[in-house]
């Protein structure tokens, strides 16, 4: 397989926090922010697998600023780190200052994709390779985060979390 850059995954949704969107403080559902989010993380895992895929798990979803009624909300999102069948897809969601067209950071999310074929099982996805610096630090905490997640699942023992161990010795 080929390999590939978080680049050609990166995609982009853009669109307005709508009344019917809005808890009773007139800020976005956070539900609806993470339906947005899974479906773009959704399109970033097909743009860099070319196969059907899934949502395995939301890792990580931080709620830092409210988005409140009427804001334009930019969901992006791009694969971090291709493992064997799975990706990690991170996600920045910024809003637009109506008036001066100034984006800021809201929240951010890391959900985890799967590749799969007709029949729904697991197939091989293309590797990565970053080229920015922030593409590099998203792809090296990747394995931590997994190896992470393997140890606490209790599918890895602590003492084969190389990369885990390396950031406290």
């Amino acid at each position: 397989m080929q390999v590939k850059y978080p680049s050609d995954s990166i995609t982009t949704l853009t669109d307005v926090v709508l009344p019917g969107e809005t808890n009773p403080l007139n800020n976005l559902f956070g539900g609806e922010l993470l339906a947005r989010m899974d479906r773009a993380a959704s399109i970033s895992a097909r743009r860099h697998s070319r196969r059907i895929c899934v949502t395995a798990s939301v890792n990580h979803v931080a709620f830092n600023k409210a988005i409140p009624l009427g804001s334009v909300v930019t969901v992006e999102s791009k694969v971090s780190r291709a493992f064997n069948t799975s990706m990690e897809i991170y996600i920045d969601v910024w809003i637009e200052d109506r008036e001066s067209g100034n984006k800021t950071k809201a929240n951010e999310a890391i959900y985890t994709f799967v590749a799969v074929d007709e029949t729904g099982n697991p197939i091989p996805v293309p590797q990565i390779e970053p080229q920015t610096e922030l593409e590099k630090q998203r792809f090296d905490a990747a394995l931590r985060r997994k190896q992470l997640s393997l140890v606490l699942a209790g599918k890895m023992k602590p003492h084969d979390a190389t990369e885990l161990k390396a950031l406290f010795v």
